[in-house]
């Protein structure tokens, strides 16, 4: 229904909304599952019995995962008939493959999974699962986001130039083979060792070659730099960084792209919080060298300050032609435990001390208190030995909280432990520190440690000698394999060859080769190369055995003469060049039309040539392998087709003029770079020919390396400070620096060499010693930290004399001072039995530079205990304890009294000590006596220290009374009087208890027993045994009467196998034989039996929050495996505590027993023992916890009827309470309007029940109230509307006005409460003046106008305007009076002629009632219309029950128009809601059914 307002607006009234299908055949229905966010569509209007739509009773989870990881969605559906369950994606279709995305069933766990192997990013979407049977469906939506990894060079241009990629950059863009499709790719040999070449350094291109047969370098060169550029160009352009993560370590900030101009350096800052590292720079994939401080010889650097590392990167690597891929390769310190952290039982106070030895050396370690990281502190102390394999954490004040799982992590690797905190059981050393309790003994873990130091050491040099031998044999092995290649072809030659017929010839062609070098060097720019002098010499080709590679022959001249040898020594007589080296090659003779080619030979290869091997080794070792290495000059030479052939070493042209390129071993640099090797023009080539000696060129050793590098130091001002490293070699020497500067020897800082240990000692360390330090040797650096601290410490003779106990009398004062040193600020604070100490009557602290003292004043016995001075400051904490005793008067004597004997002769009598001796050693005991009968007391005088006393001087048959004192140098305590003694009365000793059966055997029965707590006042001599039959009842003594049994056990020997016995005894003292004891069980004599088997079946049968009911079955009884059980121990242990408590002190006999108090709520363990004469058996546990509390039940009201709205006047409380059960004990909350409610609202929970109370109630505080209960089964709310309001306030004047004639519009001012009361309304009353009475002609007006029809002219009309809410009414405000006059005229009637006419018909709904879904708390209107003659009688019924007399239903019928109005739909108003009409012709009926939402 709605209103117009005379401006045009429409309010609307709340009303539920209508379905458009009418009740018959509705088809789907929506229902809200239990489970948040299923949504569940019901195909039919009613089910069949039995039958359920479908449901999840779990559903799936979000995930986020990173790329390439598994992911899997878990659903479990529930329904009858069993639901089919399916699932799609919001964006595209769901291509379902093993390799991809596969949909599976687990039958046992009935569990479908919708499983990607490996995700991708495109497979980031909001995904459906469908649960279908025949009755409804049901749907739930679940979304995966994954995380990219990496740089897509596709995702960048589409994410730029979208779908649109300009075709210029659409051809950079190359699609790489899946990963499947690489790995199912055979790679052949040559692809294998072109792959080995790529990722391989220059220095071992030699080796690769070698080892795989190639010998055109060039070639491979050449090809080796197509690859690489091919490479380069899959990578996009700019540059980009990637971040390899890793589970075991953490960067504190992303990698970000960075662009550069060709000029700048590229910086890049990357902090990690694993220090441990070994870290690698990569780019394009390879590794590169990087040098750890900026310097010219490596374009990238890696600086690390604190856990910073910032890479840098020189402006020439960033090539402006491709993009660099730059990566972090982190690895995890390959470590683990020696000897794990065990677990440890502390005392409350106590310091525990966790400790464990790695394999190998770890600046430190993480760790870890009940899942949270531990720092140093004054709860935590982290330390690490010097060797930095055993580490320890030092939990200090051990408190019951501080009880739990403590971890240890090392990389990758992990242990705990449980730490136990045992509550201090002995009050009067309460709050008092104990000693440390601590896991294996230290000498144990230095032996270990040292041990795996050893180890660890050996294993380095073991790995080192390794992979030296592995690479001696591989070059011996390319060595000897070259060295066959050459004699083979040696010999070869040897016998095509032919000599040389002329010598001048040869020597025109040696002039000729000295000529082209001298060419060649003035070509290049470099200084002549003048000969001193040319020897001539005529040689046949041959091999010289032991050379490192065949000399290069002389190439074939047509006429087949046999090659000849010349060699040629020449002298460099230029600047800088050394006299004694030469230069050798060997020339054949000129052929026509080509340049002869210097063969290129190795001094060092060549034994028998000019200058020798020695001389040459000589040469090496003074000048360098580096620095003085001869340059290189470059020659023409033959066509391609020459050089080819001669590299492949075979024979030449028919003409004979090629020579064979043979790879040389060590003679050829093959380290050249890329960009040496040059393009050359067709025919023609370019080869090196070297100035000065060749120097053999060999695998680089990689020298001196240190086996344990620099590690930081913190040091404390005033001690010393070492660094230490260790390197592979004895013989290396070294070079320190500080913060870049070289350092020298001082009295403060010495250096120290022992073997390959170097050693920095800064005897007493300074501020200015701090910085970074550097041990350089061979080219190897270490760095470490000196991080200088000033921790507070003491002075050594003074803290000795500080700890030394105080003793002072009561009432007296004490003083503690004690000098410190340390850097400002330090706080102090003083303890007294671990309560900290501040200013006070008794207590004054004065604390100044370096200085701090106590005093305590007034002193009493109770602040006896131990004092702590604690200092701290930035660097650190430390402590001094001392002992304070305050010395008062004893305490008296303590009881009970013991009567040793009490004879005719003498009595003794024994007692304990004071409980409090006052401080002071006791110095005597003061005794008087009193004969019982007579006043006096007879001092008996000082006896000494020792608590006992024996009087000789006594009379027999009398009594006597003692009172004792204690006496010690600060007084005599008061007295503690015994009871009467008296001397010499026969006094017989009580019963000894029953004995106790300790084994049992066919022919000897082992008892003991304990002494009667009554001996009769004097010693036990002895005990009789005596023994019965099963079924006798005569007893028979054991032992015989004259030999007493003195000990507490026995052997009963004389018995009968099989028969069934018991046993009773008694005590003898002076007087006499005692009482016997109560019999002893009866007990077979035969063997032991076998113990029982574990219990069958042990359940939990009730439970509540204190109690816990089991039941259980006997075990089998197996013929000598297991016997037959007699009884049962059952045992508890709460989860966080590891010691087992048994329940009852006696053997249970019944299968099922109670366990009584229990913690609320706690978690608790469980096991049954059975056990029998053989003894216990082994235990059975439950198979998980059990919590102290009743069965789980979820959360559910119990009230019948619940008010759901209630209207409370303003100023008055209001007050709502619910009923509720739930196991376990749930957890009550109260929200208003969606958030807590406020502090002046009261919530009061007790058993089942919660109340809200709101005192003195305001307009502000009307509200939706909702309670949520919940606990671990599920949760359960509630909502009520709580409206505070009061009764409204008038409306305004009152205005008549006619604008339609016969009728009346009234309108007036709105109430002043209407804005502040949203269920304000107006009633409308009116009266004439025919009746003088006044009615109600409106009601329910949400507006300020109403008009009013049928207004009669002639008569006066009036009208009241009533304000009414949820209180009542106000006060009426009246309109003034309306007449309209009349005219009076002729009245005529004219009457028609009238026709029978029968309009009787039976009921007939015109419009039917439709299907209605309301929400809770609004009104719902339903209505139908219907014709019938005579009027038909309509009833309403709900469910089939009449509605025609309930008050809570508005119903009318206007001019058959049915009508039912529901003010505020609730919960129980659902149902089928149907109208009956009847006449007497006929009846109809129209059903619908109301919904309510929640």
């Amino acid at each position: 229904m709605c209103v117009r307002e005379p401006s045009g607006d429409i309010k609307m009234w709340k009303k539920s909304k209508a379905s458009d299908q009418t009740a018959i055949g509705q088809t789907g229905i929506r229902k809200k599952s239990k489970v948040p966010g299923v949504m569940i569509t019901q195909f039919l209007e009613v089910l069949p019995e039995g039958s359920t739509t479908p449901d999840f009773s779990r559903k799936p989870i979000a995930i986020t995962i990173q790329e390439g990881k598994r992911a899997i969605f878990r659903a479990i559906v529930v329904g009858n008939p069993m639901p089919t369950v399916t699932w799609t994606r919001a964006n595209g279709e769901m291509v379902f493959n093993p390799a991809t995305c596969k949909q599976n069933y687990n039958e046992s766990s009935h569990e479908h999974t919708l499983e990607f192997p490996k995700v991708a990013p495109e497979d980031t979407d909001t995904y459906k699962c469908f649960a279908t049977n025949d009755y409804g469906r049901a749907i739930c939506t679940v979304l995966l986001n994954v995380i990219e990894v990496g740089f897509s060079k596709t995702k960048e241009l589409q994410k730029t130039y979208g779908d649109e990629v300009p075709d210029f950059l659409k051809k950079k863009l190359r699609k790489r083979p899946t990963e499947e499709a690489r790995e199912n790719k055979a790679m052949t040999p040559e692809e294998k060792v072109w792959e080995i070449l790529l990722k391989a350094d220059k220095k071992d291109y030699e080796r690769i070659c070698a080892e795989y047969g190639f010998t055109n370098f060039r070639g491979m060169l050449k090809k080796l730099k197509t690859m690489k550029k091919e490479q380069n160009d899959d990578i996009a352009e700019g540059v980009d960084f990637h971040e390899d993560i890793v589970e075991f370590f953490t960067p504190s900030n992303a990698l970000k792209h960075l662009d550069s101009d060709d000029d700048d350096d590229v910086p890049l800052d990357l902090e990690l919080e694993l220090r441990e590292s070994k870290v690698s720079l990569c780019k394009d994939s390879p590794m590169v060298a990087f040098a750890k401080e900026e310097c010219d010889e490596l374009t990238h650097s890696l600086k690390q300050v604190a856990k910073e590392k910032t890479f840098s990167m020189s402006s020439q690597d960033t090539d402006v032609e491709g993009i660099g891929l730059l990566a972090t390769d982190f690895k995890a310190p390959d470590v683990d435990f020696e000897v794990k952290i065990q677990e440890i039982k502390a005392e409350e106070r106590q310091d525990a001390l966790f400790t464990c030895v790695l394999s190998a050396p770890l600046q430190e370690i993480r760790w870890f208190g009940k899942n949270a990281p531990l720092t140093n502190g004054e709860k935590f102390d982290i330390s690490v030995s010097e060797d930095k394999l055993i580490h320890k954490l030092i939990v200090r004040d051990c408190l019951p909280l501080d009880a739990g799982i403590y971890t240890a992590v090392a990389g990758i690797e992990s242990c705990n432990a449980w730490l136990v905190v045992e509550a201090d059981k002995d009050g009067s050393s309460k709050g008092k520190k104990v000693a440390r309790k601590n896991t294996p003994d230290d000498e144990d873990l230095l032996r270990i440690a040292r041990e795996q130091q050893e180890r660890y050491e050996k294993e380095l040099e073991e790995t080192a000698k390794k992979n030296q031998a592995e690479r001696d044999a591989a070059e011996e092995a390319a060595r000897l394999e070259a060295q066959a290649a050459r004699n083979a072809k040696a010999e070869k030659k040897k016998a095509e060859s032919k000599k040389r017929s002329s010598a001048g010839a040869r020597k025109a062609s040696v002039a000729a080769a000295v000529e082209d070098l001298s060419e060649d060097n003035q070509e290049v720019g470099e200084k002549p190369l003048f000969v001193e002098c040319v020897e001539v010499e005529v040689k046949e080709t041959e091999t010289v055995e032991g050379r490192g590679h065949a000399e290069e022959p002389a190439e074939h001249t047509d006429s087949g003469n046999k090659d000849k040898h010349l060699k040629v020594k020449v002298k460099d007589a230029s600047v800088g060049s050394d006299p004694s080296q030469g230069v050798q090659h060997h020339q054949s003779e000129e052929r026509p039309g080509r340049r002869h080619r210097p063969a290129k030979e190795s001094l060092a290869d060549r034994g028998h040539a000019g200058v020798g091997r020695d001389v040459r080794e000589e040469t090496c070792a003074k000048s360098g392998p580096t620095k003085n290495a001869p340059s290189e000059k470059i020659v023409s030479s033959k066509d391609k087709e020459d050089e080819e052939e001669m590299s492949d070493g075979h024979d030449g042209d028919d003409d004979g003029g090629d020579d064979d390129d043979v790879a040389p071993a060590g003679g050829e640099d093959v380290s050249e770079s890329d960009e040496d090797v040059e393009e050359e023009p067709a025919g023609e080539r370019r080869v090196r020919v070297r100035q000065g000696p060749l120097i053999q060129e060999t695998l680089i050793d990689p020298g001196v390396h240190f086996l344990i590098g620099l590690s930081d130091c913190k040091a404390i001002i005033g001690e010393e400070a070492e660094l230490m490293c260790k390197l592979s070699s004895e013989d290396c020497e070294g070079v320190w620096y500080k913060d870049g500067e070289e350092m020298v020897c001082t009295e403060s800082v010495t250096f120290t060499k022992e073997g390959s240990f170097h050693k920095l000692t800064i005897h007493k360390v300074t501020d200015d010693d701090a910085g970074k330090y550097k041990f350089e040797a061979d080219g190897r650096k270490t760095e470490a930290l000196i991080v200088v601290e000033d921790p507070p410490r003491f002075d050594p003779e003074e803290l000795k004399t500080f700890i030394e106990p105080v003793r002072v009398k009561k009432g007296h004062k004490a003083i503690y001072k004690l000098p410190f040193l340390g850097r400002e600020p330090i706080k102090v604070q003083w303890y007294l039995e671990g309560e900290e100490l501040s200013d006070e009557a008794n207590i004054k602290i004065e604390t100044s530079d370096g200085y701090t003292r106590l005093l305590l004043i007034k002193l009493q016995r109770k602040d006896s205990g131990e004092v702590k001075l604690k200092l701290k400051n930035e660097f650190g904490t430390v402590e001094a304890f001392s002992e304070l005793t305050v010395m008062d008067k004893p305490t008296p004597p303590m009881g009970p009294l013991e009567i040793v004997e009490a004879s005719s002769s003498a009595i003794e009598i024994k007692w304990r000590p004071p409980k409090d001796s006052g401080g002071c050693k006791i110095g005597n005991y003061l005794l008087e006596r009193q004969q019982v009968g007579r006043n006096t007391w007879k001092k008996v005088g000082p006896i000494g220290p020792e608590a006992k006393y024996r009087d000789l001087d006594i009379d027999h048959g009398r009594r006597y009374c003692y009172r004792i004192r204690v006496e010690t140098e600060m007084g005599t305590s008061e007295l503690m009087e015994t009871e009467d003694i008296q001397a010499g009365t026969k006094a017989y000793p009580g019963p000894p208890s029953p004995p106790k059966v300790v084994s049992a055997f066919k022919d000897c029965i082992n008892l003991s027993w304990s002494p009667p707590a009554n001996t009769g006042g004097t010693s036990i001599l002895g005990y009789n045994l005596e023994k019965r039959k099963q079924g006798s009842n005569l007893w028979g003594q054991v032992n015989p009467p004259e030999e007493m049994i003195r000990g507490k056990a026995f052997a009963v020997k004389d018995v009968v196998e099989g028969m069934e016995y018991e046993f009773r005894l008694s005590a003898t003292n002076n007087s006499g034989a005692g009482e016997f004891s109560t019999p002893s069980d009866f007990v077979f004599a035969r063997d032991p039996k076998k113990p029982p088997g574990k219990v069958l079946d042990l359940k939990v049968t009730d439970s509540n929050y204190t109690t816990l009911s089991l039941s259980w079955t006997k075990p089998k009884d197996i013929e000598g495996v297991q016997d037959e059980a007699k009884g049962y121990f059952v045992e508890i242990r709460p989860a966080e505590n590891t010691d087992w408590n048994r329940c009852s002190s006696t053997v249970l006999t019944t299968n099922y027993y109670t366990v009584k108090g229990m913690k609320s709520m706690a978690m608790y363990w469980v096991r049954v023992i059975a056990v029998n004469n053989g003894g216990e058996g082994e235990p059975k546990e439950l198979d998980n916890y059990v919590l102290a509390m009743p069965p789980p039940v979820r959360p559910r009201f119990t009230d019948a009827k619940i008010k759901s709205f209630m209207v409370v006047r303003a100023g008055n409380s209001a007050r709502f309470t619910m009923n509720f059960e739930a196991s376990p004990w749930p957890e009550v909350t109260w929200l208003k309007d969606g958030v807590p409610v406020t502090k002046k609202v009261t919530i009061s929970n007790a058993e089942g029940t919660s109340q809200l109370l709101i005192p003195s109630a305001e307009r502000s505080d009307s509200g939706i109230y909702t309670v949520i209960v919940k606990n671990i089964v599920g949760q359960e709310s509630f909502s009520i509307e709580i409206r505070v309001t009061d009764e409204p306030k008038p409306p305004g004047p009152v205005e008549n006005e006619e604008n339609v004639l016969g009728t009346v519009t009234v309108s007036w001012t709105a109430s002043p409460d209407e804005k502040r009361d949203d269920r304000l309304h107006y009633m409308v009353t009116k009266r004439d003046s025919s009746k003088r009475t006044w009615h109600t002609v409106a009601d329910h007006i949400f507006n300020n106008k109403f008009t009013a029809c049928n207004i009669m002219p002639g008569r006066e009309y009036q009208f009241r305007v009533y304000a009414k809410n949820d209180m009542g009414c106000s006060k009426p405000s009246e309109s003034p009076k309306w007449l309209i006059a009349t005219k009076k005229e002729r009245f005529t009637v004219n009457i028609a002629e009238s026709k029978a006419c029968n309009l009787e018909c039976p009921p007939k709904f015109l419009v039917p009632l439709k299907m209605h879904s309301a929400p809770q708390g609004y009104e719902c209107y339903m209505s139908c219309a219907l014709k019938g003659d005579p009027t038909p009688h309509v009833t309403w019924l709900r469910d089939n029950v009449s509605l025609n007399t309930n008050t809570n239903y508005y119903i009318s019928n206007t001019c058959g128009v049915c009508s039912l109005l529901i003010l505020r739909v609730g919960p129980k108003d659902t149902g089928e809601y149907k109208v009956v009409a009847e006449n007497p012709i006929g009846r109809a009926e129209c059903a619908t059914k109301l919904t309510v939402k929640e």
